[in-house]
């Protein structure tokens, strides 16, 4: 089973000089359950070397690690899964690349593509962007219609992305989501134990609700 309550992807640019294993160490103290490590500009060396890293700080309390786009990276460093876009490598070629113990992660905006990619293998979806967000400025809106839609449709877990914070979380998850990503909502707060503990608590209050 995937604990996708609180999904980290990472993003070093919102550290402020801060160091990133004792960032993520806080979030995961928070009640992160699970974190992706996004590395656009790092070279594979480095993106290794992190990776490595934060795989041992991950397990160490119980959370997986997933790998963002690099299936070459979540091999060798025998991560827990791979998320990947719809520009990325297919979703087909890399289930059957991954061994099956990894977990694979697809990224869709609607229910054509959420359709597609649990055809494909996928265990889970990313679905948004569900609020803008400047996190990723290519980011196409999901509206909570075609959200809610799309987990009506397929049988694998669905996590919201995209603008999420505490303050706004609730509506994806009355649309039906299991859990919700954030980047800035915890990578750039001051005490990111505590922003966490927040986003974990409007988590859980928000799937007690729908019981």
């Amino acid at each position: 089973m995937l604990d996708m309550r609180l999904y980290l992807v990472t993003d070093r640019s919102y550290l402020a000089g801060r160091d990133f294993l004792t960032v993520l160490d806080a979030a995961l103290r928070g009640g992160v359950t699970m974190i992706q490590l996004r590395e656009k500009e790092a070279s594979s060396r480095e993106f290794f070397d992190l990776a490595i890293q934060v795989r041992e700080l991950a397990h160490s309390h119980g959370v997986p690690l997933w790998i963002n786009d690099r299936l070459d990276i979540a091999l060798a460093v025998e991560a827990d899964g791979l998320h990947i876009g719809q520009s990325d490598l297919p979703a087909a070629v890399a289930r059957r690349l991954m061994p099956p113990a990894m977990k694979l992660g697809v990224s869709a905006q609607t229910v054509e593509q959420a359709i597609q990619a649990e055809r494909d293998g996928a265990d889970c979806l990313g679905v948004g962007a569900i609020f803008p967000t400047g996190t990723k400025s290519d980011a196409k809106p999901v509206s909570a219609d075609e959200l809610q839609r799309i987990k009506q449709t397929v049988r694998i877990p669905i996590v919201a992305i995209g603008g999420i914070n505490a303050g706004n979380l609730a509506l994806p998850m009355r649309c039906g989501a299991d859990g919700v990503a954030v980047v800035s909502a915890i990578m750039s707060a001051s005490d990111p134990e505590a922003a966490a503990r927040e986003l974990r608590q409007a988590v859980d209050n928000s799937a007690s609700s729908r019981l």
